[in-house]
Protein backbone atom coordinates (compact mmCIF):
# COMPACT_ATOMS: atom_id res chain seq x y z
CA UNK A 1 0.00 0.00 0.00
CA UNK A 2 2.63 2.30 0.74
CA UNK A 3 4.35 1.48 -2.57
CA UNK A 4 0.96 2.87 -4.27
CA UNK A 5 0.79 5.94 -2.34
CA UNK A 6 4.11 7.06 -3.10
CA UNK A 7 3.49 6.06 -7.39
CA UNK A 8 1.58 9.08 -8.10
CA UNK A 9 4.16 11.64 -6.36
CA UNK A 10 7.09 9.71 -7.83
CA UNK A 11 5.75 9.50 -10.92
CA UNK A 12 5.29 13.49 -11.09
CA UNK A 13 8.67 14.09 -10.17
CA UNK A 14 10.34 12.00 -13.22
CA UNK A 15 7.64 13.87 -15.27
CA UNK A 16 8.64 17.12 -14.22
CA UNK A 17 12.62 16.45 -14.71
CA UNK A 18 12.65 17.10 -18.29
CA UNK A 19 11.30 20.51 -18.21
CA UNK A 20 13.63 20.82 -15.07
CA UNK A 21 16.45 19.57 -17.95
CA UNK A 22 15.76 22.34 -20.30
CA UNK A 23 15.16 25.45 -18.07
CA UNK A 24 18.65 24.48 -15.86
CA UNK A 25 20.39 23.94 -19.54
CA UNK A 26 18.96 27.44 -20.83
CA UNK A 27 19.75 29.30 -17.72
CA UNK A 28 23.50 27.82 -18.23
CA UNK A 29 23.27 28.36 -21.76
CA UNK A 30 24.10 24.60 -22.63
CA UNK A 31 21.17 24.23 -25.29
CA UNK A 32 23.73 24.27 -28.15
CA UNK A 33 23.91 26.42 -31.26
CA UNK A 34 20.65 26.33 -31.69
CA UNK A 35 18.76 26.57 -28.12
CA UNK A 36 15.12 27.07 -29.70
CA UNK A 37 15.69 23.88 -31.80
CA UNK A 38 16.86 21.90 -28.74
CA UNK A 39 13.88 23.00 -26.91
CA UNK A 40 11.61 21.92 -29.76
CA UNK A 41 12.80 18.69 -30.67
CA UNK A 42 13.16 17.40 -26.82
CA UNK A 43 9.13 18.58 -25.90
CA UNK A 44 8.18 16.90 -29.40
CA UNK A 45 10.12 14.03 -28.59
CA UNK A 46 8.58 13.78 -25.09
CA UNK A 47 4.93 14.41 -26.17
CA UNK A 48 5.61 11.57 -27.88
CA UNK A 49 7.19 9.24 -25.09
CA UNK A 50 4.73 10.29 -22.50
CA UNK A 51 1.83 9.47 -25.21
CA UNK A 52 3.52 5.67 -25.39
CA UNK A 53 3.79 5.37 -21.38
CA UNK A 54 0.18 5.88 -21.10
CA UNK A 55 -0.65 3.77 -23.59
CA UNK A 56 1.17 1.10 -21.67
CA UNK A 57 -0.24 1.61 -18.42
CA UNK A 58 -3.23 -0.98 -19.18
CA UNK A 59 -1.05 -3.44 -21.58
CA UNK A 60 1.16 -3.17 -18.31
CA UNK A 61 -1.26 -3.84 -15.60
CA UNK A 62 -2.61 -6.98 -17.31
CA UNK A 63 1.31 -8.39 -17.49
CA UNK A 64 1.90 -7.34 -13.98
CA UNK A 65 -1.76 -8.08 -12.31
CA UNK A 66 -0.28 -4.43 -10.67
CA UNK A 67 -3.96 -2.75 -10.63
CA UNK A 68 -1.87 0.13 -9.10
CA UNK A 69 -0.42 1.26 -12.17
CA UNK A 70 -3.96 2.35 -13.61
CA UNK A 71 -3.55 5.75 -10.95
CA UNK A 72 -0.77 6.86 -12.86
CA UNK A 73 -2.34 6.53 -16.43
CA UNK A 74 -4.43 10.41 -16.57
CA UNK A 75 -0.88 12.29 -15.43
CA UNK A 76 1.22 10.59 -18.05
CA UNK A 77 -1.76 11.46 -20.52
CA UNK A 78 -2.29 15.07 -19.39
CA UNK A 79 1.76 15.33 -19.69
CA UNK A 80 2.01 14.04 -22.99
CA UNK A 81 -0.62 17.67 -23.61
CA UNK A 82 1.77 19.47 -21.81
CA UNK A 83 4.59 18.67 -23.33
CA UNK A 84 3.12 19.14 -26.48
CA UNK A 85 1.40 22.29 -25.65
CA UNK A 86 5.23 23.17 -25.15
CA UNK A 87 6.26 22.12 -27.94
CA UNK A 88 3.81 23.90 -30.17
CA UNK A 89 4.30 26.91 -27.97
CA UNK A 90 7.72 26.92 -28.43
CA UNK A 91 7.27 26.78 -32.49
CA UNK A 92 4.74 29.52 -32.86
CA UNK A 93 6.09 32.24 -30.27
CA UNK A 94 10.18 31.64 -30.27
CA UNK A 95 10.22 30.29 -33.74
CA UNK A 96 7.75 32.17 -35.81
CA UNK A 97 7.51 34.90 -33.20
CA UNK A 98 3.31 34.84 -33.75
CA UNK A 99 3.34 35.15 -37.66
CA UNK A 100 0.13 33.91 -38.26
CA UNK A 101 0.42 34.21 -41.72
CA UNK A 102 3.76 32.57 -41.97
CA UNK A 103 2.57 29.47 -39.65
CA UNK A 104 -0.75 28.81 -41.78
CA UNK A 105 1.77 28.91 -44.83
CA UNK A 106 3.98 26.02 -43.12
CA UNK A 107 0.76 23.98 -41.58
CA UNK A 108 -0.12 24.10 -45.66
CA UNK A 109 2.99 23.43 -47.19
CA UNK A 110 5.39 21.30 -44.76
CA UNK A 111 3.77 17.93 -44.15
CA UNK A 112 5.31 17.52 -41.18
CA UNK A 113 3.68 20.43 -39.27
CA UNK A 114 0.42 19.69 -40.69
CA UNK A 115 0.95 15.94 -39.39
CA UNK A 116 2.14 17.49 -35.96
CA UNK A 117 -1.00 20.00 -35.70
CA UNK A 118 -2.99 17.42 -36.10
CA UNK A 119 -1.83 15.28 -33.47
CA UNK A 120 -1.60 17.96 -30.89
CA UNK A 121 -5.36 18.67 -32.00
CA UNK A 122 -6.37 14.85 -31.34
CA UNK A 123 -4.84 15.50 -27.84
CA UNK A 124 -7.03 18.67 -27.17
CA UNK A 125 -10.34 16.75 -26.18
CA UNK A 126 -9.00 13.85 -24.57
CA UNK A 127 -7.23 16.78 -21.73
CA UNK A 128 -10.37 18.40 -22.00
CA UNK A 129 -12.04 14.80 -21.08
CA UNK A 130 -9.87 13.89 -18.46
CA UNK A 131 -11.66 14.74 -15.12
CA UNK A 132 -13.42 12.77 -13.57
CA UNK A 133 -16.63 14.73 -13.91
CA UNK A 134 -16.34 14.23 -17.92
CA UNK A 135 -16.08 10.70 -17.34
CA UNK A 136 -19.61 10.34 -15.51
CA UNK A 137 -21.14 12.99 -18.00
CA UNK A 138 -20.00 11.20 -21.07
CA UNK A 139 -20.26 7.62 -19.50
CA UNK A 140 -17.42 4.80 -19.29
CA UNK A 141 -18.38 3.46 -22.83
CA UNK A 142 -18.44 6.48 -24.88
CA UNK A 143 -15.45 8.10 -22.65
CA UNK A 144 -13.14 4.74 -23.80
CA UNK A 145 -14.39 5.11 -27.33
CA UNK A 146 -13.47 8.53 -27.26
CA UNK A 147 -10.06 8.50 -25.67
CA UNK A 148 -8.91 5.32 -28.63
CA UNK A 149 -7.96 8.74 -30.06
CA UNK A 150 -4.51 8.45 -28.70
CA UNK A 151 -3.52 5.52 -30.77
CA UNK A 152 -4.48 7.70 -33.47
CA UNK A 153 -2.60 10.74 -32.28
CA UNK A 154 0.52 8.66 -31.45
CA UNK A 155 0.51 7.25 -34.52
CA UNK A 156 0.42 10.97 -36.40
CA UNK A 157 3.16 11.69 -34.20
CA UNK A 158 5.21 8.98 -34.88
CA UNK A 159 4.68 10.28 -39.13
CA UNK A 160 5.40 13.91 -37.85
CA UNK A 161 8.77 12.65 -36.11
CA UNK A 162 9.48 10.48 -39.18
CA UNK A 163 8.92 13.47 -41.66
CA UNK A 164 11.03 15.49 -39.71
CA UNK A 165 14.28 13.55 -39.42
CA UNK A 166 14.33 12.65 -42.92
CA UNK A 167 17.92 10.58 -42.45
CA UNK A 168 17.93 9.14 -39.25
CA UNK A 169 14.40 7.11 -38.72
CA UNK A 170 15.80 4.68 -36.20
CA UNK A 171 14.40 6.66 -33.28
CA UNK A 172 10.66 7.29 -35.27
CA UNK A 173 10.91 3.45 -36.47
CA UNK A 174 11.47 2.37 -32.92
CA UNK A 175 8.73 4.42 -31.58
CA UNK A 176 6.21 2.93 -34.75
CA UNK A 177 7.38 -0.54 -33.50
CA UNK A 178 6.43 0.27 -29.60
CA UNK A 179 3.20 1.26 -30.83
CA UNK A 180 2.21 -1.60 -33.34
CA UNK A 181 3.25 -4.01 -29.76
CA UNK A 182 1.04 -1.77 -27.85
CA UNK A 183 -1.98 -2.16 -30.67
CA UNK A 184 -1.07 -5.66 -30.99
CA UNK A 185 -1.75 -6.03 -26.68
CA UNK A 186 -4.98 -4.59 -27.03
CA UNK A 187 -5.91 -6.39 -30.06
CA UNK A 188 -4.77 -10.08 -28.52
CA UNK A 189 -6.74 -8.91 -25.15
CA UNK A 190 -9.71 -8.17 -26.97
CA UNK A 191 -9.63 -11.33 -28.47
CA UNK A 192 -9.22 -13.53 -25.49
CA UNK A 193 -11.93 -11.97 -23.77
CA UNK A 194 -14.46 -12.32 -26.75
CA UNK A 195 -13.48 -15.91 -26.72
CA UNK A 196 -13.93 -16.75 -23.09
CA UNK A 197 -17.66 -14.39 -23.40
CA UNK A 198 -18.40 -17.25 -26.72
CA UNK A 199 -17.18 -19.94 -24.29
CA UNK A 200 -19.11 -19.08 -20.91
CA UNK A 201 -22.56 -18.88 -23.11
CA UNK A 202 -21.62 -21.70 -25.15
CA UNK A 203 -21.86 -23.43 -21.55
CA UNK A 204 -24.85 -21.82 -20.48
CA UNK A 205 -26.61 -22.90 -23.72
CA UNK A 206 -25.47 -26.36 -22.64
CA UNK A 207 -26.91 -26.50 -19.15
Amino acid sequence: MRGARLLKPLVFIVSVGPLAYLALGALLGRLGANPIETITRSTGTWTLRFMLLALAVTPARWLSGWNDLIRVRRMLGLFAFFYGSLHLVTYVWLDQFFDWAAIAKDVAKRPFITAGFTAYLLLVPLAVTSTAGMIRRLGGRRWRRLHRLAYASAAIGIVHYWWLVKLDTRPPRNYALLLAVLLLARVWVFWQRRRSGSRASSGALVC
